[in-house]
């Protein structure tokens, strides 16, 4: 099942999934959207569902109906995409944080709490994968509230990576330390940036458990080359050969976009 799935990301986890011929739950806010995206895949099997995830309520009422289809989930991406969080933090009133973080880190704790059990009651080992976007390890420059709010989700990432061991369901965060090409916050793009599709793919590759025989980390790093297993910190390859930077913090990365070269800062995302 993929949350968010009309959105960039989202739709690459789709395309990613029916070409590996997964059955499919797309789940989205928009009906028209949906529509369009069913009717780009008119031979897989998808099944689209309307829903918007804001309050426990919601992420229930989901839940309830996919009961009802009696058709075990194996695996959930949450791509739900979080807002532009722009602005320092020193210049905006609280209630902006306070915004912020009901918007972009509270539904995913609603749709965690509610289908992380429904994952468990298949009995299938099932997988879930949080998208985690820049800021979650260092601030990025003027997106005060995004940084905190992505920080604050890398860390339901880790607690939720605890708590759902018991119910022998895997919980791990795709980590994407740039921002993604089409993002509408990103006014200077790079072609080198991870598209939705890439990130989608790799999403897929969490929850089909590639690399199983190693311990699952909470926190997965897209596009690096080498697994480094620091901290509870895990990072994977895409396929790619090239040597690829790694940059310490998002302050880093964004002065490397004045560099005079950026095919030598960005590595290339193919996959």
């Amino acid at each position: 099942m993929v949350l968010g799935a009309t959105g960039a990301i989202g739709q690459g986890a789709v395309r990613a999934a029916i070409a590996s011929g997964w059955r499919v739950v797309a789940v989205g806010g928009n009906r028209g959207e949906l529509a369009t995206l069913r009717a780009l895949h008119p031979d897989a099997d998808l099944v689209i569902r309307a829903a918007t995830i804001t309050t426990d309520t919601d992420a229930e009422r989901l839940a309830a109906l996919l009961r009802r289809d009696d058709r075990p989930i194996a695996g959930v991406i949450d791509a739900m995409h979080a807002g532009p969080g722009r602005g320092r933090l020193i210049d905006q009133p609280t209630d902006v944080l306070r915004e912020t973080l009901e918007a972009d880190l509270l539904p995913h704790l609603s749709a965690a709490r509610h289908l992380i059990p429904l994952l468990a009651e298949a009995k299938r080992g099932g997988s879930y994968v949080l998208i985690g976007g820049p800021g979650s390890e260092a601030s990025w420059l003027n997106y005060g509230c995004r940084s905190v709010a992505a920080a604050a989700l890398r860390m339901l990432a880790n607690v939720l990576h605890d708590e759902a061991q018991s119910l022998d369901v895997r919980v791990q965060m795709l980590l994407v330390e740039t921002p993604m090409r089409g993002e509408p916050c990103a006014a200077r793009q790079c072609p080198q940036w991870p598209s939705g599709d890439a990130i989608g793919e790799q999403a897929l590759r969490l929850i089909d458990r590639e690399g199983a025989a190693k311990p699952a980390r909470p926190v997965v790093h897209f596009a690096r080359p080498a697994v480094h297993d620091v901290g509870g910190v895990e990072s994977t390859a895409v396929g790619t050969t090239t040597k690829q930077p790694v940059f310490p913090d998002v302050r880093t990365f964004l002065k490397t976009l004045l560099s005079d070269d950026r095919n030598e800062v960005f590595p290339d995302d193919t996959p």
